[in-house]
């Protein structure tokens, strides 16, 4: 008969399998691995740098063809020159204004839906499978039917853009709201909060940022239905310029403008990801 202690049974326990020259894995390759804001602002910033660099090297050794892909600097004077006589501000001014109207306007309809049918089945019923039903449609679609209701003014790329976000957010917003655990809508019943208090105190408050998320991912969905009614039926703006460049083989300004528009989207974007920060402290994500 043999004894044996606690402290040598422990020894015993097996350990898990190592292998050899297996360690671990850095920390690009480990899942959830946070890294520093000088970090991530670096290594973006060099992916900007890399990509510039190759389209430098691509034209300044010939190997496309300026018609193709013009230059940097041939693309830098170009838009110097639009902006120095004004077009590049009002074609901005403009595609900026339509976008915002198109947006504030899908929002302000889809959030209060979106909340409705998230929190009430009966709402849902009646309200999802229509809007499953319409987003399914492509926005293209409706292009020729908005100008003939609406000619080729503003209100045509209001319901462009309102036709292209509105019904994807109201499922978002829906799906944010259903994220909000039922034990805390139990803990308000408990407290005998009235649905409206519920709604209000503790929905809400849990909802907002995903409702925020939706706001930002939504936001760059209207950039391109703007563009896209600017391409087709516009005589103004970005993508009416786009068009016009290339009629008259000006990839210089083709060129441009996209990349200006990727900026106007970036800039849009990473100021809601700050704003984020700012409203919802409380469910910072890090």
């Amino acid at each position: 008969m043999s004894s044996s202690s606690p402290s040598s049974s422990t020894h015993e326990r097996p350990r898990a399998p190592e292998r050899a020259g297996v360690g671990r894995p850095p920390s690009a390759f480990r899942i959830g691995d946070p890294i520093g804001g000088r970090s991530f602002l670096l290594i973006s910033i060099a992916v900007f740098a890399l990509l510039f660099a190759i389209w430098w090297a691509s034209t300044a050794t010939g190997w496309v063809k300026p018609i193709f892909l013009p230059s940097p600097g041939a693309v830098w004077s170009k838009m110097v020159e639009l902006a120095l006589d004004g077009t590049l501000w009002t074609d901005a001014g403009i595609s900026i204004y339509r976008m915002l109207v198109g947006f504030l306007l899908a929002s302000a309809m889809a959030i209060p839906i979106g909340i409705m049918i998230g929190c009430f089945k009966t709402w849902e019923a009646a309200v999802e499978p229509l809007v499953d039903f319409v987003r399914y449609m492509p926005v293209v679609a409706f292009v020729p039917l908005t100008i003939l209701w609406a000619g080729t003014s503003d209100l045509q790329k209001f319901v462009i853009i309102w036709i292209g976000t509105f019904f994807q957010q109201v499922l978002m917003v829906m799906d944010s709201v259903k994220r909000v655990p039922t034990d805390f809508v139990g803990l308000g019943r408990t407290l005998g909060m009235s649905e409206t208090k519920i709604l209000r105190r503790i929905v809400l408050p849990s909802a907002l940022p995903g409702i925020w998320d939706t706001l930002r991912i939504s936001l760059g969905w209207a950039w391109t239905w703007l563009v896209l009614a600017e391409l087709v039926a516009a005589t103004s703006g970005l993508g009416y310029r786009i068009v016009v460049s290339q009629r008259y083989f000006q990839t210089q300004t083709i060129i441009g403008y996209i990349l200006l528009l990727g900026l106007l989207g970036l800039i849009t974007d990473q100021t809601m990801k700050a704003l984020e920060r700012v409203f919802f402290r409380y469910a910072s994500r890090h």
